[in-house]
Order: C-alpha cells, then sequence, then structure tokens
C-alpha cells in the first residue's frame, strides 16, 4: 500500500448515522471492526431510521463481498478500500474488559495503528466519550462531520445593494428587469454570485430609505419584482418586516417547488406558510388541499401507543398548527363557543395532517405540503420526504435549527440545513432566513436572551 494512504477505522454510530459512510473517505483504506458489524446486527430489525441504516450497510457490505475478500480488503468505486478487520486473540486488556463493545472496537483501532505507520490511522466515532479515550490512548480521533455546515455561515437568501436614484424606480415598474451585469460590486461575474431566487433589495446611495426589492430570476438572468403587494397580505396576514415580505412572495411564487425557512421562535415561520397554503388552495385554487406535518416521531416509528385514529394521536403535536390556522381564521369567541374552528377546514377537504411514519413510498401530486420543525429531521428522512413530491406539488420545510430534539443530529448537520445547502443552487427552490420576532416583546426578549 502506498505510504500517502490513510486509514480510517470506522465507529458503529458512523454507520448508523450515514448507511453510505465509508463511501466518503475518498482513494484511502476503511476498516470496519467486525464488532462494528455485531452492533449492527442488534439494530436490523428496528423500523426507526437506526433500524433501516444498520440494513443498508448489511445489503452494501454483501455487494462488496460478493466483488472479493472482506478481510483482505475490497477496491470501492471511489477508488478506496473497504475491509472488515477481525482482531487478533489476546488484544483487549490494553483498552479495558473484553465484554465492552466500545473497547473492543478501540482495540480494532489500535492493531490497525499498529500494522502501518501511526500517523496514517484515525478513527472516526460521533461518540465524544469515546473519542477522548481514543485520545488518551495516543489515537487520533475525529468527528464524522461530511455535509457540517455553521449556521453563522448558513445562506440567509436576501442581500441589499446601492444603487442610483433611477434603478431604484425603475424595479417597481410591472415587468421590469435589473440585471446586474458590469456591477463591479458583485464580482466580473454578476449572475453567478447571485443564488438562484435570491432576493434583493436595492438602496438609493443618496437616500437609504427609498429602495426597492426583488428576486433574482435565474432563468431571465435578471431581479424581477416582488409579484404582488405585500401589504395587502394573504388571508389577513401582512409581513411585518422585509424578510416576511420576502418569504410571502417565495411561498407565493408558482415557479419555486421547495421552500426551505429557518428562524427563531416567533419570527412567523409557520404562520406564513400556512396563510400562503391556504391562500393556493382556497382562493387561487392551485393546489387540491394543504396537507401538514411535524417530525415528532422518527420516519418509521409507529403512533399506535396514542389512543384514537390518526389525527387524534397526532392532535397534541400538532396544536401549534391548529392555533395557527384559529388565528388566520379570525374566529370570535362566539365562533368559538359554538364549535367553529380549523376543523371545518378538515371536514371540506381542504387541509390535512399527515404523519411522517407513513410517508415512505407514497407518490402527493397537486398538493401544498407543510413540514414544521424540520429541523429534526436527519438528511435522510429529508430526502425521502422530499422525494415522495408528485407533479404539481409544493412543499415547505419550517425550523429553528437551535432547538433540536432529535438526539443523533445538531444544528449543523441536521436535514433542513443540508436542504439549503444542497438546493442553494437550483432555480426550483428558494430560501429565507427570518431574524426578527413578531410573535411579542417578550417572546423576542426570551428568544434572544434565554
Amino acid at each position: 500500500m502506498p505510504q500517502a494512504e490513510k486509514i480510517f477505522v470506522l465507529d458503529t454510530n458512523v454507520l448508523l448515522h450515514d448507511a453510505c459512510a465509508f463511501h466518503a473517505f475518498g482513494n484511502n483504506r476503511v476498516i470496519i471492526p467486525i464488532f462494528v458489524i455485531e452492533e449492527l446486527d442488534q439494530f436490523k430489525r428496528d423500523m426507526s431510521e437506526l433500524g433501516r441504516n444498520a440494513r443498508a450497510v448489511a445489503r452494501e457490505l454483501d455487494v462488496l463481498r460478493q466483488k472479493g475478500s472482506l478481510t483482505e480488503g475490497v477496491a470501492t468505486e471511489e477508488g478506496g478500500v473497504v475491509q472488515v478487520w477481525m482482531l487478533k486473540a489476546g488484544l483487549l486488556s490494553s483498552v479495558g474488559t473484553a465484554n465492552n463493545m466500545d473497547n473492543c472496537i478501540l482495540s480494532v483501532a489500535m492493531e490497525v495503528k499498529a500494522t502501518w505507520p501511526p500517523h496514517l490511522t484515525t478513527f472516526i466515532s460521533k461518540d465524544i466519550n469515546l473519542r477522548i479515550r481514543a485520545d488518551a490512548l495516543g489515537l487520533r480521533s475525529e468527528d464524522f462531520e461530511p455535509d457540517r455546515t455553521e449556521i453563522t455561515e448558513l445562506y440567509s437568501g436576501h442581500t441589499f445593494l446601492e444603487a442610483d436614484a433611477g434603478e431604484v424606480d425603475g424595479l417597481w415598474r410591472p415587468g421590469a428587469e435589473w440585471r446586474p451585469e458590469g456591477r463591479p460590486e458583485l464580482g466580473p461575474e454578476a449572475a453567478p454570485s447571485l443564488s438562484p431566487n435570491e432576493y434583493l433589495q436595492l438602496r438609493d446611495r443618496a437616500n437609504p430609505t427609498h429602495t426597492s426589492m426583488g428576486r433574482f430570476d435565474a432563468r431571465r438572468g435578471a431581479v424581477v419584482p416582488l409579484s404582488r403587494n405585500m401589504k395587502e397580505g394573504v388571508w389577513g396576514v401582512r409581513p411585518r418586516n422585509l424578510e416576511q415580505s420576502y418569504l410571502l412572495d417565495l411561498l407565493l411564487c408558482d415557479e419555486v417547488q421547495l421552500v426551505t425557512v429557518v428562524g427563531k421562535a416567533g419570527t412567523g415561520k409557520t404562520l406564513l406558510a400556512l396563510a400562503a397554503g391556504l391562500q393556493k388552495v382556497t382562493e387561487e385554487g392551485r393546489f387540491q388541499k394543504l396537507l401538514v406535518s411535524r417530525p415528532v416521531f422518527p420516519l418509521g416509528r409507529d403512533i399506535g401507543f396514542l389512543p384514537g385514529d390518526i389525527e387524534e394521536k397526532l392532535s397534541p403535536w400538532m396544536q401549534p398548527i391548529f392555533d395557527n390556522v384559529e388565528f388566520l381564521l379570525n374566529l370570535s369567541s362566539k365562533d368559538k363557543r359554538e364549535g367553529r374552528g380549523s376543523r371545518e377546514l378538515f371536514d371540506l377537504g381542504i387541509l390535512q395532517i399527515e404523519p411522517l411514519t407513513y410517508i415512505r413510498g407514497r407518490s402527493i401530486p397537486q398538493q401544498f405540503i407543510l413540514v414544521d420543525e424540520a429541523q429534526n429531521l436527519t438528511p435522510h428522512e429529508a430526502k425521502t420526504i422530499i422525494s415522495r413530491v408528485g407533479e404539481g406539488t409544493k412543499i415547505v420545510l419550517t425550523g429553528d435549527p437551535y432547538q433540536i430534539d432529535n438526539p443523533y443530529i445538531d444544528s449543523t448537520n441536521n436535514g433542513l440545513v443540508h436542504v439549503v445547502r444542497r438546493f442553494r443552487q437550483e432555480p426550483i427552490a428558494g430560501h429565507m432566513t427570518l431574524s426578527k420576532g413578531e410573535r411579542s416583546p417578550l417572546a423576542e426578549l426570551a428568544a434572544n436572551l434565554l
């Protein structure tokens, strides 16, 4: 083996996190300890995301096994080698007792380190404590973070630029276009520096309060005005700040099929998405219904432990949605006493709630889909949901990456952030980050201070 080749020993949690993790190391050698295979076997009957990944790893290794000996190592399409390592007898004492799987996996890593030049071996684990133990043994260890994006570096979906008063006024005209070519502020290739469906505010150099807004249409290579007067709002809701105006325009734009929204609590993510969905379904007839879901349960886990039918089971978890819908309906106290509310929209077939548990294998056409709290999705779950979108369907993912309940992901590698990053340059997708809370002064202070 060439001396420049690196060796990566994978922990079980890496493969449970990403079933294709051993393809992420390029032309290097990936070692899978036999004890990892034993641990994966314990998850193979699990119907959760962990169980699916465990089964996917087994299938992938079986395909490689048919190409050669996993004990000796099998070449991958990336130019690397995948090898299953059997530990030699009597080598567990250096790291702990033999009945602890973590110790057994560390023993394999130490044996690998002793087999090749020590500086070539790296232990990969998502377990912080295990990485600390590896470091104490003199074994270099790292987290598995192939798609990590810091929130502070996340694409915001909007920007601003100073311009002449004439340019600012020109963007207000119906059917107007503003082309960014020849602007030194944007670089020699101005249009590529703007992402598809990125929003731009033009500010008058002489009068900063004189502004106009537009969306970059990648197909036309120009910034176009917002589709409607946002002061009118939809379903009684009017945007209260610039970012909300951008978001509402994005939600109402039929050219954009995928919308991602990131923002802290109280910024209006869910309310604006519901208002736009109801507008498109009831007023414009663009979609057949508004389908709403939240990833309260990991994909694949049944909701049968709660009493009642699907709607009754989901009711406690979907209450924030019901609250927003009733706000949009603007019901009086008398209406509520008479039993009016969001139930009417369900009975008319306008609004539907759906557990993500049963979305796998479906095709969902002609619907406006809202997935709330999408920060709790894994990248694979996000892929599963978006790939269900049928002809004529629009899907909106909203969430706050700082409020994650899923123990297997964090603010940098969750499904919502993953989708924002991967779809940034796609003309059918758009993103907006909301930063200003509008729920109440108290809620805004709580989101910022606590």
